[in-house]
């Protein structure tokens, strides 16, 4: 798993990229309320916003760790359970979106466990 300097994890499947929040992100921002998905088949530019989400202490942005073509969402988080799921769960079944990356070089721009952590200052 890769982090994004915006906290994003990114975790490489097959051709494709699953993403979601942190978990530092997600302890920051408090209760998760709602999160609006990006449609199937838009493509984003690394650091681009990607979707939004809202929590009981803020809106924030989530900004694209990679350029990509988005392949899947995570139906669940638009369930009952909704973005909560990402709270309870943010590294597994909390994830967001799968995206095609547009090429293998955005390995790059991200950051391993231990240089997220440092980054975060949760060591």
């Amino acid at each position: 798993m890769l982090y994004s300097r915006e906290h994003v994890w990114v975790k490489e499947e097959k051709g494709t990229v699953r993403i979601g929040l942190s978990d530092f992100a997600q302890t920051e921002l408090g209760e998760l309320t709602f999160i609006e998905l990006p449609e199937p088949g838009s493509h984003f530019a690394r650091s681009q916003v990607i979707c939004s989400i809202d929590s009981l202490k803020a809106a924030s942005d989530i900004y694209a760790p990679l350029s990509g073509t988005v392949e899947s969402v995570n139906a669940s988080l638009n369930d009952t359970e909704g973005a909560s799921l990402i709270n309870r769960d943010p590294l597994g079944a909390g994830w967001i979106l799968t995206m095609k990356p547009d090429d293998d070089n955005y390995r790059k721009d991200l950051l391993s466990p231990e240089d997220y952590r440092k980054y975060t200052g949760s060591e």
